[in-house]
């Protein structure tokens, strides 16, 4: 018997295969992020992380989930917060880009402006094993038995090219692992969590993350992204016709299909309410346009953006009638436009260098980026910078 079986057949959950997280921290530990190799986009840098985490209090966990030839799916949770999610809420928005797509809760989010519940992501036919997983969560923590309604937030791209998806593997348990392992810090990216079995640019896709730290002078502020890559297009890496380049851009293959979908999340430190975080996270498609993506007609394209700044936090049960909050300024918003914008490119082409090649369902691959081949291109067009 393999490791991989064994160490699957030894979990307490038998379709929850714990090697994963072994087996990809250890493989990307040793593989270079495209900032690493010289590569860096945009003007603002990045926090300590690089990664959506670097917004404080914010923390991310994976169930990464390979079984047989056919299953290569997971789910990815984001945790605003470090503190009661339902009791706190935090103020956010979704602003929808392109809607072939399913995402739970985003009815509620739109008319309160606050999300309530951990974000999951995941594939397209387990969102309601997704939601029942965070309304499970959020009933059974304490101080919460009086409870009746719990709006959750659960996004999706379509793994299907390389996951059976019609077998609905995931099950509550694997979403609420995903909570319980959420930590802050370095965030793994490319195939694991709801990025395993995904596709990007004719590319194995996956999870990606980057983040962006205003100067003092512009207000000191955090900005961090998320995304679950799965989409088609033109890839282009700061400015750079990658996939021309490569041989590999939308219509070349006319039988390979460019529809897919992109999940953003959005993450930020500042003070700011739910109608500029719609503002904010409408900037984060420019990221995505900027990396060569076009939202195709089959893509589901949705950025849900959230801030944890602590002042502004939505109690459930509100000692007096009006809240007070700190809000910033309209005219200070556009260090975090660009900072979202920025982070989110990056995020894009980080989940394309981290992921590997993936056979799956069908005997269907999908090969890693070419990235010797790649940097050469850059190199090319001198914008490496080391």
């Amino acid at each position: 018997m393999s490791l991989f079986k064994q160490i699957g057949r030894n979990s307490l959950n038998k379709r929850y295969i714990t090697l994963i997280f072994f087996g990809f921290i250890l493989s990307q530990s040793f593989a270079q992020r495209p900032r690493e190799l010289g590569i860096k986009i945009g003007l603002f840098s990045p926090g300590k992380f690089n990664s959506i985490t670097d917004v404080a209090g914010v923390k991310v966990g994976h169930v990464t989930v390979i079984e047989g030839n056919d299953i290569r799916t997971g789910v990815t949770a984001i945790l605003p917060h470090s503190g009661d999610l339902f009791m706190n809420k935090t103020p956010a928005a979704i602003f929808q880009a392109n809607g072939f797509g399913k995402l739970s809760g985003i009815s509620q989010v739109r008319e309160l402006g606050n999300i309530e519940t951990p974000i999951f992501l995941t594939n397209t036919l387990s969102v309601g094993t997704g939601m029942k997983a965070a309304i499970q969560y959020t009933l059974e923590l304490p101080g919460h038995e009086k409870i009746g309604s719990v709006n959750a937030v659960v996004g999706e791209t379509n793994d299907g090219f390389l996951n059976d998806i019609r077998q609905m593997y995931l099950r509550e348990s694997q979403f609420l692992k995903a909570i319980e392992v959420a930590k802050s810090g370095a965030v793994t990216e490319g195939n694991i969590g709801a990025g395993t079995g995904t596709t990007c640019f004719g590319y194995k896709g996956g999870i990606g993350t980057s983040s962006r730290k205003l100067p003092d002078e512009l207000g000191g502020y955090t900005v961090g992204v998320l995304v679950q890559t799965n989409f088609g297009g033109n890839l282009t890496i700061d400015g750079v016709p990658v996939g021309v380049e490569l041989g590999n851009y939308q219509y070349k293959q006319i039988l390979d299909s460019q529809d897919g979908s992109c999940m953003m999340i959005i993450a930020t430190d500042a003070p700011i309410d739910a109608r500029n975080l719609e503002r904010l996270a409408k900037r984060a498609f420019l990221g995505l346009g900027r990396t060569g993506g076009t939202a195709s007609n089959g893509s589901g394209d949705y950025v849900i953006a959230f801030s944890n700044y602590k002042g502004n936090l939505v109690p459930d049960h509100p000692d007096q009638p009006v809240q007070i909050q700190e809000l910033l300024s309209n005219d200070a918003m556009s260090p975090l436009f660009m900072a979202a914008i920025e982070s989110t490119e990056e995020a894009i082409i980080n989940s394309l260098f981290a992921a590997e090649k993936m056979k799956g369902n069908n005997g269907n691959t999908r090969e890693k980026i070419p990235v010797e081949e790649v940097m050469k291109i850059m190199k090319k067009y001198k914008r490496v910078y080391k």
